[in-house]
């Protein structure tokens, strides 16, 4: 995996090889590993891929547009061994926003750009049918972490019924 930080706060996350990897990195990027935000990240990343919950996240930074934000954030609150839905993410950027409606494939767009992965779940948000759907770290990855967590994953989920227990 690749972090990457503007000193203070986490702001890159990535599988390495993944869509969009390093999607947030300047061609000026200073490499310095000694950074106490990925000290943090590694303890949380090591008690995460031990199978349990970190029960924290280390201080992170998610720059662009407010509704990139507000999607980050909404995914921020959808607990360890839990998923949540595109739709039911736009109903929640739509309510915040005072709007009648909010497209989940803008959602999906949001969620597919996540430059924090894992720490900022977007792999935890799935299909209305709970399906899964595309993931930049791929659909295996996906499926692995969500097993991991303890979703639920009886029946197929890459088409149909994925069964991923819902927030």
């Amino acid at each position: 995996m690749t972090m990457a930080s503007d000193s203070e706060h986490l702001t890159g996350l990535w599988f390495d090889g993944q869509k969009y990897d390093r999607s947030t990195i300047s061609d000026e990027a200073v490499v310095q590993p000694l950074l106490p935000v990925f000290t943090q990240t590694a303890r949380w990343l090591d008690t995460y891929f031990g199978g349990t919950d970190p029960g924290f996240t280390p201080p992170i930074r998610v720059e662009g547009s407010d509704f990139k934000t507000m999607v980050s954030s909404i995914m921020l609150s959808i607990p360890f061994g839990a998923t949540s839905t595109y739709a039911r993410i736009a109903a929640e950027v739509a309510r915040r926003t005072g709007r009648r409606h909010m497209s989940a494939q803008a959602v999906g767009g949001a969620v597919g750009r996540n430059p924090i992965v894992l720490i900022v779940p977007c792999h935890r948000v799935v299909a209305s049918d709970e399906s899964l759907r595309g993931y930049a770290g791929g659909v295996d990855r996906k499926e692995w972490l969500l097993k991991m967590e303890g979703v639920n994953m009886s029946g197929p989920t890459t088409a149909g019924d994925g069964g991923g227990r819902r927030e």
